[in-house]
């Protein structure tokens, strides 16, 4: 997931969460005041029935009249006075049991049950205490809070949405510099080392952008001496080894075949050969380290090359036994072609089938062809003697060789060389190996058409 997303996603994760707190707080309140108002309006009518009904004079009437006339009658309202025994006790008429202790204890309460609304206090009459109680329903009240939430929940997935394309846009414009950069890097290859990235301010982008220019300053002094190394190496140390390669033949053709000066002179030879084939696996393995676009790249059947690999193969190791299949191969040729460079990509695959009929002693060795996902994958698998576990994750480091392999020829430089190549067409290898059991060597390539 893009840090873009993540910010978006925390922003709106956030922006919820306040969203829903601060909708909490305004049900809570809007509760607390409902249920505040409505008792209030409660407590009037118990002194107003309470005036009534135990004081009643002139202005006893005055106020039953404006009750009558202008308090609103409350949805199933019940007015209750009730007398104390002779012993001062009250008799509880039906009232919630926790509402009517409430108001012997203290006097006066107020209780709500489910929707149902109690006010009561107890009031003096001469030597008798009265009772009064006034009860009723508010269902405006509960409308009022049923409209709210539905308010708030609306306002709520409003909000919500809008949140989610502030906080893209928001993210949007933040990551414009980092766009901005990544666009810049990626147009930066071998062969523009040279490029530099603007930057202005002291802000982190900023920061980022020196770093990049630093590396971009150590990687163009890399290239820059490997460049030198790759085009001066063929000519200064070829040119000494092809000398002393023909002076030893030229001194071997003059001493006796059985004579000791000839068996030294015939080591020398050999050992230069071999010299000059690690040079040589060097200089491509370095070569292949460079920018695909530096190279011929063209278009290329995938089967062609594989029929040319397996003809090299058999002019180096004549007696190597190489089965081709060929039947999952689709019936679109265009699913065949991959771009690239021929003589790398040929070099690579020929490295690999090579070392499968070396190590497998010329046993049987399977090419077999696919195309999947818009990948063409070539599956190379031998019958030899595999390579241990625990040295599977070395074998592509130039030089290594697998502990099992003392008896062959090599230099540990054929499958650097063909990872290299295979990278640098954006491809990969797999491997699975057991020992005395065989390898198979998968590498995946991008179809032109991908």
């Amino acid at each position: 997931m893009k840090i873009q997303t993540k910010i978006t996603l925390h922003f709106l994760a956030l922006s919820t969460a306040i969203l829903l707190l601060l909708n909490a707080f305004i049900l809570y309140f809007e509760y607390q005041f409902n249920y505040k108002d409505f008792f209030k309006r409660l407590e009037a009518r118990v002194n107003i029935t309470a005036d009534i009904r135990l004081f009643p004079d002139e202005k006893t009437k005055a106020y039953q009249e404006v009750r009558n006339r202008y308090l609103e009658k409350l949805d199933a309202e019940k007015e209750q006075l009730i007398k104390s025994g002779p012993d001062g006790k009250f008799t509880n008429p039906g009232l919630p049991k926790v509402f009517f202790n409430d108001v012997i204890n203290n006097g006066n309460a107020e209780f709500k049950k489910n929707n149902q609304f109690y006010a009561g206090k107890i009031v003096k009459h001469g030597d008798d205490k009265y009772l009064v109680v006034v009860s009723a329903q508010n269902p405006y009240g509960l409308l009022e809070i049923q409209e709210l939430q539905e308010v708030l929940f609306y306002g709520f997935i409003g909000s919500v949405i809008i949140i989610l394309f502030a906080g893209k846009a928001f993210s949007f414009y933040i990551f414009a510099p980092v766009r901005k950069l990544t666009d810049k890097v990626n147009t930066i290859t071998s062969s523009n080392l040279h490029m530099r990235l603007e930057h202005t301010g002291k802000d982190e982008i900023a920061e980022l952008s020196e770093t990049f220019n630093n590396m971009l300053n150590r990687l163009e002094t890399a290239f820059e001496t490997q460049n030198n190394f790759v085009s001066n190496a063929s000519h200064e140390l070829r040119t000494p080894l092809t000398i002393i390669n023909s002076e030893v033949e030229l001194a071997i053709n003059k001493t006796k075949t059985d004579s000791e000066e000839h068996t030294i002179l015939t080591t020398i030879q050999s050992e230069t050969n071999k010299l000059t084939q690690i040079l040589n696996g060097l200089l491509t393995l370095a070569q292949s380290g460079y920018d695909g676009k530096k190279q011929n790249w063209q278009t290329i059947r995938i089967d062609e090359l594989i029929w040319e690999a397996i003809s090299s193969v058999k002019k180096i190791q004549p007696q190597s036994d190489i089965e081709v299949d060929f039947a999952d191969i689709p019936s679109d040729e265009q699913l065949l072609n991959v771009s690239g460079n021929n003589n790398l990509l040929n070099l690579a695959i020929t490295n690999i089938i090579s070392n499968a009929c070396k190590y497998s002693e010329f046993r049987l060795v399977t090419v077999k062809l696919s195309i999947e996902d818009k990948k063409v994958i070539i599956s190379i698998k031998d019958l030899g003697i595999g390579i241990p576990a625990t040295e599977l994750q070395h074998i592509f480091v130039p030089f290594f060789r697998a502990s099992n392999t003392h008896e062959f020829k090599g230099h540990g430089v054929g499958l650097p060389l063909a990872l290299n190549i295979i990278r640098l067409h954006k491809g990969s290898i797999g491997i699975r190996s057991e020992v005395n059991m065989g390898t198979d060597i998968q590498v995946f390539l991008p179809a032109a058409s991908a």
